[in-house]
């Protein structure tokens, strides 16, 4: 008889690993046997959470298809287990799985797909705060503005790509006209973010995301302009914060 910390580690190993003999001795069997009774198990495990990973990474699913997805899932679900009881937290490490996926090496542009849709999940769960408004930035006086930091709303976050991914993620959506999309149209850069009823993904230039970026590292709007500044001599600091506020990039002041 195993003790109670060997028999959660031996179901744990027959659940990811393989059969365990030992664990299969301690089940009645009847008419159904021990194996096929802890079989059921198994298949359950890896039933939910690859139904899990399917809502998470709908793109992905989209992109290689039910049958390539339900193998990758699988494979993944053997090497990386949940380690909070929240499915919808389950998949974080899925993207770098793909990226070292060989079946999928020909696809090298769906481990970006994959942080995509991570980043829509993180977004959409996400709670939803108070937004900044050009309003709330009234009575601050103006020497104090390039010296004041903002923070993303929660859930916000820039996904840089080598590949187009807003093009490859519309043309995966249900009912997305058939056609063909060029992976060397250029890189991507987008802001993902929570809204009222969904998340979503805006796009941006190489100097917004630059801006975007600094401050979601800490910095100043000064600083942050700077940074802008680099990326794009032409960067307009005005028409960005602008467009920023309006799609409701940042958090209500504190």
């Amino acid at each position: 008889m195993l003790a109670l910390r060997e028999l959660q580690a031996a179901f744990a190993d027959h659940l990811i690993a393989g059969d365990r003999p030992d664990l299969a001795a301690m089940v009645s069997s009847g008419r159904i046997p021990a194996g096929a009774r802890l079989e059921v198990h198994r298949h359950h495990l890896r039933q939910s959470l690859g139904a899990a990973l399917a809502v998470s990474f709908p793109t992905v699913r989209a992109l290689v298809g039910p049958d390539f997805f339900g193998r990758m899932t699988r494979d993944f679900v053997r090497q990386c287990l949940p380690s909070r009881p929240v499915l919808a937290e389950y998949g974080q490490d899925f993207a770098s799985f793909i990226a070292g996926y060989e079946p999928a090496g020909g696809l090298p542009y769906l481990s970006d797909s994959a942080r995509l849709d991570w980043a829509l999940n993180l977004a959409f769960h996400a709670p939803l705060e108070p937004r900044l408004a050009a309003a709330d930035l009234a009575d601050v006086p103006v020497e104090r503005l390039p010296a004041m930091s903002v923070q993303l709303a929660s859930g916000t976050s820039v996904m840089k790509s080598a590949y187009p991914l807003d093009l490859i993620w519309r043309a995966s959506q249900p009912g997305a006209a058939a056609g063909t999309i060029d992976l060397n149209s250029g890189p991507c850069r987008l802001l993902v973010l929570r809204r009222s009823n969904d998340a979503a993904f805006v796009g941006l230039t190489i100097a917004e995301a630059a801006f975007v970026t600094s401050l979601a590292e800490g910095q100043s709007l000064e600083q942050a302009a700077d940074c802008g500044l680099q990326a794009d001599s032409g960067f307009d600091l005005t028409a960005c914060f602008a467009h920023l506020l309006a799609v409701g990039a940042f958090a209500a002041l504190q």
